[in-house]
């Protein structure tokens, strides 16, 4: 059996390698952009999830460079944060331009945070790959956070020096995270009686959005910022009024964030079937995106955003399938399924906009998206 096993890990080896070398013909050495690297990673028993969404973040420049950052600063004891720093700068500074490289230590860390008893991310079965996403960018910020409180609290400030007045600290200012993915929403309600408009400010790392079918990722976000009607035993209690009254209700973006993620919401749970099924639909998504659903208070609304890359889930329901990424690096695109790496044409990304019809329900759709702002 060990003897079996050994051959096959010399042919999945071999196959990588006759892998990497196309993807390095393919691009051509005048072409292949310099200090880049093109790694696959081995997938570690349903980990695509966990595959899938770092290689889309290792391509979302301020992300990397901001983890490349962190590497470089002293050692702290072993996280999920410098676990993850440590893979992204075995893949920055390999000799090889194309290849594999097995996450085995980031992956032992993520099970190792989720262990028994808290049921993320610690067992072999398919996993989210947006709960997975939600849950890395929230932990690297509660352990930034955490690191910088511990300076404080040691009597230092970020740059070294010593803090004599430590007295009254200030609350904690956001993270690398928080300037990179945190955008701000205002939900705005309107006193149909007085006219009176409250907001109240609500952030995000990232926007979950309704899908449906043959529409356009502006459809969905605009369904997103739809007007509701409050009314009947729903009506709401404005403050000038002193009393309930009907209103109108909106969210509406009033901080635009460096990198939008937008998460298709495809999974929806049938009270018919008792589980979750896939909504296939085909939902357009342009390599070009600008926010129309802006609140009138929103600094820079007229932002532009690329496509950078694009997490697809493969196949009929959430906890079956595989998911893969598709990454824009420089002028050109690559798909990435776990140890595989090649080049695609811009073209090819409609064939993972979802179906047109639910008769086939497995589909290679969009399911988490990157938009990366030019400014």
């Amino acid at each position: 059996m060990e003897i079996l096993m050994t051959v096959s890990k010399i042919a999945s080896f071999c196959t990588m390698g006759a892998n990497a070398s196309a993807l390095e013909k393919d691009i051509g050495p005048e072409q292949f952009p310099v200090n880049e690297h093109y790694f696959g990673l081995v997938n570690f028993g349903n980990t695509c999830y966990c595959n899938s969404v770092l290689q889309a973040l290792y391509f979302c420049q301020p992300f990397r460079e901001k983890i490349l950052a962190y590497r470089c600063q002293p050692r702290r004891k072993e996280s999920l944060l410098t676990c993850l720093a440590d893979l992204f700068h075995s893949i920055a500074h390999q000799k090889r331009k194309v290849g594999v490289i097995p996450p085995k230590k980031f992956i032992t860390r993520l099970r190792k945070e989720n262990g028994e008893g808290h049921g993320l991310f610690d067992n072999y079965l398919q996993q989210d790959a947006h709960e997975f996403l939600n849950y890395l960018l929230n932990t690297i910020a509660d352990l930034l956070l955490e690191e910088s409180k511990q300076e404080k609290q040691n009597g230092r400030l970020p740059n070294g020096t010593l803090d004599s007045q430590n007295n009254n600290s200030p609350p904690p200012t956001p993270t690398w995270v928080h300037d990179i993915f945190q955008g701000t929403l205002t939900n705005e309600t309107r006193c149909l009686t007085c006219e009176t408009v409250s907001s109240k400010d609500e952030d995000f790392l990232d926007l979950s959005v309704d899908v449906e079918q043959n529409t356009s990722i502006t459809h969905c976000l605009r369904g997103f910022s739809n007007t509701e009607t409050l009314c009947s035993e729903y009506k709401y209690y404005c403050e000038e009024c002193r009393s309930k009254q009907e209103a109108h209700k909106r969210m509406r973006v009033k901080r635009l964030p460096m990198i939008l993620a937008l998460h298709l919401k495809r999974f929806k749970y049938m009270e018919q079937l008792h589980r979750y099924t896939k909504l296939s639909y085909r939902v357009v998504f342009p390599l070009e995106l600008r926010l129309f659903n802006t609140s009138g208070a929103a600094t820079n609304p007229e932002r532009l955003y690329d496509l950078v890359a694009v997490v697809v889930h493969c196949g009929s329901g959430p906890n079956r399938g595989h998911y893969i990424a598709i990454v824009k690096s420089h002028d050109f695109w690559l798909l990435f399924d776990d140890d595989i790496v090649e080049r695609i044409d811009a073209q090819a990304l409609e064939e993972f906009y979802g179906l047109t019809s639910e008769i086939s329900k497995n589909s290679e759709s969009g399911y988490i998206l990157f938009y990366q702002s030019r400014d």
